[in-house]
């Protein structure tokens, strides 16, 4: 018989939603096709039931729990763990530090955990000082509960290693290089700003706002994402976009084809992300050989290597790198080139995969001994 896998923590399979949905689109499918039983538990209304690509064999239990931006996450989570804990699965991986409150359910249990413990949330600026404090706290339970932990970047190993004391399997995000895909309309390859992110502080989208009149003076600009629950940063795209017929506002985009297209064709992408380990929308926008400039931080240099281009946090760098790459086409080329080259050599989903069923089956393997 095949070894079960309870995965818990995402909005379930297969779910658009953001980074830990994307890695288990990829790994769930992988881990059924080599023997395991996969539950990927979820909520309602999270998931596309019709996805063409969904991959029948995994299982999608659906847990209740309160839509609210502050107890999302921690109630269904709870509801989770406690329904994997009466299904007993040989092992079961955790996405998020905010289950590390839930992870004595599965301990008691004799379910072994193998918790991906994300970026480090309580440096986050979108969070209050209560939910910082929540997140720290799911951190340490997390270090002295979850029994193997998966870092997603060489410098979230070293945070914890300094903070907690705990080591742990290095396995990144993966990226997919499209084939050739349609250009949107109304765009022209290569003659276009793009953004995508979470309207949120950290991501830098308040000073790429500031710089988009400017931009938008010689190219279109297009801003794919949203805060999800509304707020001032929303608000000002949508005036933007308003006023302005260069500006387009896409919101939340869940068909990967369009975004991928608009990775794959853009004159140049901003990714602002400043906390957090290794960024899936990074990754991807490198496979998909978006020339891309990055927000110098110490994690975007460790994912984009040292041939990639980095702004300041400020209109005014984000300005000129922009501006420099938009007018050298063979700047461009290159970088597309290079981005994409190191994705496919650093960041591939195959090894993701297999970094992870390596680390299930360890695990799973140790409980049965």
């Amino acid at each position: 018989m095949g070894k079960s896998v309870a995965i818990i923590g995402t909005r379930g399979y297969p779910s658009y939603y953001g980074g830990f949905e994307t890695a288990v689109r990829q790994l769930a499918p992988h881990l059924a096709e080599n023997g395991w039983d996969v539950s990927v538990y979820g909520r309602s209304g999270s998931t596309r039931t019709d996805d063409p690509d969904r991959d029948q064999r995994v299982h999608t239990p659906v847990t209740r729990g309160l839509e609210t931006k502050s107890l999302s996450t921690l109630s269904y989570g709870l509801t989770a763990c406690l329904n994997a804990a009466r299904k007993k699965p040989d092992v079961a991986l955790v996405m998020n530090v905010a289950n590390g409150y839930w992870l004595p359910i599965l301990k008691a249990r004799g379910i072994p955990s193998l918790v991906n413990v994300d970026g480090i949330e309580w440096d986050r600026a979108k969070w209050g000082r209560a939910a910082k404090f929540t997140f720290r706290t799911g951190a340490k339970l997390t270090a002295r509960f979850g029994n193997e932990l998966v870092f997603d970047s060489v410098e979230i190993a070293r945070r914890w290693d300094a903070d907690f004391k705990r080591d742990g399997h290095f396995i990144p995000y993966g990226g997919t290089a499209p084939a050739e895909l349609p250009l949107e309309p109304g765009l022209e390859h290569r003659g276009y700003i793009l953004v995508v992110a979470r309207f949120v502080p950290e991501n830098t989208i308040s000073e790429f706002l500031d710089a988009a009149p400017e931009l938008a003076r010689r190219w279109d600009v297009v801003i794919v994402g949203s805060s999800g629950y509304g707020g001032d940063l929303d608000e000002r795209v949508g005036k933007l976009a308003e006023e302005n017929p260069r500006i387009t506002w896409l919101g939340h985009l869940s068909d990967d084809r369009r975004l991928l297209a608009l990775w794959q064709h853009a004159g140049a992408y901003f990714h602002g992300h400043s906390v957090g380990g290794t960024n899936p929308a990074l990754v991807q926008a490198m496979a998909c050989g978006a020339p891309t400039v990055a927000r110098d931080t110490v994690y975007n240099r460790e994912v984009a290597g040292p041939g990639g281009l980095f702004a300041a946090p400020t209109a005014t760098s984000i300005l000129s790198q922009i501006e420099r790459l938009m007018d050298d086409p063979g700047r461009q080329l290159d970088l597309s080139k290079y981005l994409t080259e190191r994705a496919a050599t650093d960041y591939s989903w195959h090894s993701v995969n297999t970094g992870y069923e390596n680390a299930l089956a360890a695990l799973a393997e140790r409980r049965a001994r």
